[in-house]
């Protein structure tokens, strides 16, 4: 397993984060135990869920999975860099959600119980909160980092201008402020190359990739349908884009035919290549989705095939640069 520093802080993850949406829910109970243990005899320390998912059973689920594979012992949770997120509603009531210093703390010792744990490695804020000044939001941080809750703060969601205000405002109260940002990355969507990667990278910011195959779409999804064999890829975010791009995907196929791989590896490949990428988020459903992740760190792109990928998709203005370089 191959291992780097999350942004400018001396904490070592894995370059593979083990996302938890499926566990317990897409994933039996059995696979999801399965999937946990490989990852970690395979090296994986990193790993990222939400206060809210699991929502298919209830809010919250997730975490208490997590919990009771922590609970398991045999050092599960003192080698997991473990990262949970706050933000969306976890119930009707008007304070139980956003980024209020009242949620914010609640959300902490919430999902501190759930998981069973003392303390959350990585507390994400799950989107920018428009009505909370970061005077507030740093005040919370604050006082659950003092106590030892928390260990660093991260985002999700967040635009290149969120992380300066965020980072600018932390730094006048001597704060360490944001360390990662969760964004959606793929060689579908590459909006975040235009200016939160160069943000998150002048502040020292980690860049973690959610959806890194574009919720299946990069991962064989014509071959799939052909088959039948679809799940993700006949539904959401990927359906919707296929009708889009259905042309490059299907060059995208044939290329990594051409190149004896699965095109879930060199999707994966690709974003694990990209400059600012700490490492893409995970979700696999069985432990040959896994297996594809690791395969993938093993697996180097030539610049012929990388300058074909980014033909068959297209950088966010060709790859120019950010609107700035224009503000003379």
């Amino acid at each position: 397993m191959e291992y780097t520093y999350l942004g400018r802080t001396g904490l070592k993850v894995s370059r593979v984060c083990l996302g938890t949406l499926n566990l317990g829910v897409r994933a039996s109970d059995e696979e999801s135990h399965a999937i946990l243990d490989t990852a970690l005899d395979r090296g994986v320390n990193f790993v990222d869920t939400a206060n809210q998912y699991g929502w298919q059973k209830h809010k919250g689920y997730t975490e208490e999975f997590l919990g009771g594979w922590f609970a398991q012992g045999g050092g599960r949770r003192e080698k997991v860099v473990l990262g949970t997120k706050v933000f969306n509603p976890m119930s009707d009531w008007p304070n139980d959600s956003g980024l209020s210093a009242r949620h914010i703390i609640a959300s902490c010792e919430d999902s501190l119980r759930r998981l069973g744990t003392d303390w959350i490695d990585l507390f994400q804020m799950h989107h920018i909160d428009r009505h909370a000044p970061w005077e507030e939001v740093w005040q919370a941080m604050e006082t659950l980092t003092r106590q030892g809750k928390v260990r660093y703060v991260g985002s999700s969601n967040f635009a290149g201008w969120h992380i300066a205000e965020a980072q600018e405002a932390a730094a006048r109260r001597h704060f360490l402020g944001i360390v990662s940002e969760q964004s959606v990355y793929n060689l579908v969507t590459r909006h975040i190359e235009l200016e939160l990667i160069p943000a998150a990278q002048r502040y020292g910011v980690g860049v973690l990739a959610w959806s890194p195959l574009h919720g299946g779409l990069l991962s064989g999804a014509l071959r799939k349908l052909a088959e039948g064999t679809a799940m993700k890829t006949a539904q959401g975010r990927a359906a919707q884009a296929l009708e889009v791009h259905r042309d490059a995907v299907a060059a995208y196929e044939k290329l990594c035919d051409g190149l004896g791989a699965d095109p879930a590896e060199v999707g994966l490949a690709w974003v694990m290549g990209r400059p600012g990428i700490t490492a893409p988020v995970i979700g696999p459903r069985g432990l040959d989705q896994l297996e594809g992740a690791f395969k993938a760190m093993e697996l180097t792109l030539s610049d012929e095939v990388l300058t074909e990928l980014d033909r068959l998709f297209p950088p966010i203005g060709n790859g120019g640069p950010g609107p700035e370089a224009w503000a003379w």
